[in-house]
């Protein structure tokens, strides 16, 4: 029998003083207060008793530095998959760059088609890596729940691809809040979502999440 469930955990909080688009850019890690949302999070699935069999995270280093902590509290080792990772963008490194765009003729190509996004890779994209990614997921073990960390926008896609919604959307209206939970179970042939918190919401008041693409 394959897991019982998947969680999509996000990342904590990045360490971005200057508030730039970061992407995939290397040596983006955790700030201090990131990894105590990691630690949060991972906390609140152990108290609640969930037999997590596996956790696999993205490459990026926040992802690599918020499953730490529940590899140590599971006593998992970290394995890692290249299509949990955060979508590229031709506006990493750059502060406002969706905004300033617009005043720079240049690069009027790049959001041309928001539907897209033609600034990056497609949502449809994202949308079939990840649900690839929780698939395989799902099938790697006989039982127990799997761990998933991963990034905002790809998560988001998966929560709009089994809601039946269209890809597409506003940015600003995302439901996935650093170090949240999604959590998905496979019925009738099928993965729903079953679930969705935010154990680290008493940490978000002080939080900067002005990075993710």
């Amino acid at each position: 029998m394959p897991a019982n469930q998947i969680h999509l955990v996000r990342h904590g909080e990045v360490f971005n003083p200057d508030g730039v688009l970061y992407g995939r850019i290397e040596g983006f890690g955790l700030s201090e207060l990131g990894h105590r949302m990691a630690e949060t999070s991972a906390e609140a699935l152990k108290a609640a008793g969930a037999p997590v069999a596996a956790i696999i995270a993205s490459p990026l280093q926040r992802t690599q530095e918020s499953a730490a902590p529940w590899a140590r509290l599971f006593d998992r080792e970290i394995q890692t998959d290249e299509c949990l990772i955060e979508p590229t963008n031709k506006f990493e490194g750059r502060a406002g760059g969706f905004t300033k765009a617009l005043t720079r003729p240049s690069e009027w190509p790049w959001i041309a088609n928001p539907l897209k996004p033609s600034w990056g890779e497609a949502y449809v994209s994202i949308a079939a890596r990840m649900l690839a990614a929780v698939d395989t997921a799902w099938r790697s073990v006989d039982s127990g729940d799997i761990v998933l960390v991963s990034h905002q926008l790809p998560i988001w896609m998966v929560h709009r691809s089994l809601a039946g919604q269209r890809l597409f959307h506003d940015p600003r209206h995302r439901r996935c809040t650093l170090s949240s939970i999604t959590t998905l179970e496979h019925r009738d042939d099928a993965f729903v979502e079953v679930r969705y918190r935010e154990p680290a919401a008493a940490l978000q008041t002080s939080a900067l999440d002005s990075g993710a693409v």
